[in-house]
């Protein structure tokens, strides 16, 4: 595994310019934050991406314990109004079961079955493109049922 450091401009820099190059990246909160909210342009919305703050394994006896989150932030503005992209939340699950359970497995398999939804075509409004022949716009509930319902097919 290779190990670069950058400064946050650089890297804010390079993320646009070369995502491809970053498998994860390692900042404090405040450049996380901003990062990570630049980082979404690139998967098309804010509600795509997860995000982990990971205390140091060692002194948890192994097993980091975590603060697992979606980057949006709570959205208070959309709230029970059926909007709002689950994806990231679903996504942030995924890595607790991966970083602080152990349950790789189980992590792939939650990966999998967002990756097989948005493969049938459903889509949130915020990411759902103009061609209705190809997807279906969903609200929280469906698109979360449906991954629901992708994992209980696996």
């Amino acid at each position: 595994m290779a190990v670069d450091y950058l400064y946050v401009d650089n890297c804010a820099m390079q993320l646009i310019r070369a995502p491809g190059r970053f498998d994860v990246i390692a900042t404090s909160n405040m450049f996380g934050d901003i990062l990570s909210d630049e980082a979404s342009v690139l998967t098309g919305s804010i509600g795509m991406l997860p995000s982990a703050s990971l205390g140091d394994a060692a002194a948890q006896g192994g097993r980091p314990r975590g603060l697992y989150e979606p980057i949006h932030g709570s959205a208070p503005d959309i709230a029970g109004k059926d909007l709002a992209n689950p994806l990231g939340t679903i996504l942030s699950a995924a890595l607790l079961l991966r970083h602080s359970l152990g349950l790789e497995a189980e992590a792939e398999a939650v990966e999998r079955a967002v990756k097989d939804t948005l493969s049938s075509g459903l889509r949130t409004a915020d990411i759902a493109s103009s061609d209705t022949k190809k997807e279906q716009v969903a609200g929280t509930w469906r698109m979360g049922s449906a991954v629901v319902e992708s994992l209980r097919n696996a």
